[in-house]
């Protein structure tokens, strides 16, 4: 039998959309699902792990990956450099695994153009004053980070025509359900179908 292919899902947002804590509670009930551990330079927020939420690398081990062609996409933002493995998100799609990148519009731009194939998906906030609630609340920025955040959320949304597909995160579990619909569309087209049921179409059509 042949060995069937991952699918590659881009999930992009503003900060406070809640795309982290959606493809979280998505991998949780999927055991065939991963998310791509990416490198940055930021610091480590509370409750975050090495390995887990991301590979914290200092700026130069960033360059030195940039240079030797480790990465798949890179992007600075605000002021924090951030990247994905070429080399882990080909070994993960290969075994079959569908992977969640959890980027931004410039990654998922630089991802289309080596997987055409990929699926993008836009989470909106359901407001701007929702958006800013949930960023306060978090209790991670000050204001002026705050503020900041706001502003790039205007940039972020203002890309959201180049995505297949938007969910308003509302209702946490609607737009959870909303995006469960969307991996299992995706698994169930005829191409990836074709190759999970390879042997039993050939025997459909063979003659007796």
């Amino acid at each position: 039998m042949k060995q069937k292919r991952g699918n590659l899902f881009i999930l992009s947002a503003p900060s406070g959309a809640g795309k982290s804590s959606l493809i979280t509670a998505l991998i949780e009930r999927n055991n065939d699902m991963k998310v791509s551990v990416s490198h940055t330079t930021r610091n480590p927020r509370p409750g975050e792990e090495e390995g887990v939420h991301y590979h914290f690398v200092s700026v130069d081990e960033f360059k030195a990956h940039i240079n030797e062609g480790h990465f798949i996409e890179w992007a600075e933002v605000f002021g924090n450099f951030y990247g994905t493995s070429k080399v882990v998100i080909k070994n993960l799609l290969d075994n079959g695994v569908d992977v969640f990148l959890d980027i931004d519009w410039q990654g998922a731009q630089q991802i289309r153009e080596l997987f055409p194939e990929v699926i993008t998906i836009f989470i909106a906030p359901p407001s701007r004053a929702a958006l800013r609630q949930r960023l306060i609340g978090r209790g991670q920025d000050e204001s002026e980070v705050i503020e900041q955040r706001m502003i790039e959320a205007k940039s972020q949304i203002s890309h959201y025509p180049e995505f297949d597909f938007i969910i308003v995160n509302d209702d946490f579990e609607q737009c959870l359900s909303e995006l469960a619909l969307i991996t299992r569309a995706q698994r169930l087209k005829a191409t990836n179908q074709a190759v999970k049921f390879d042997h039993l179409l050939k025997d459909l059509l063979a003659n007796d």
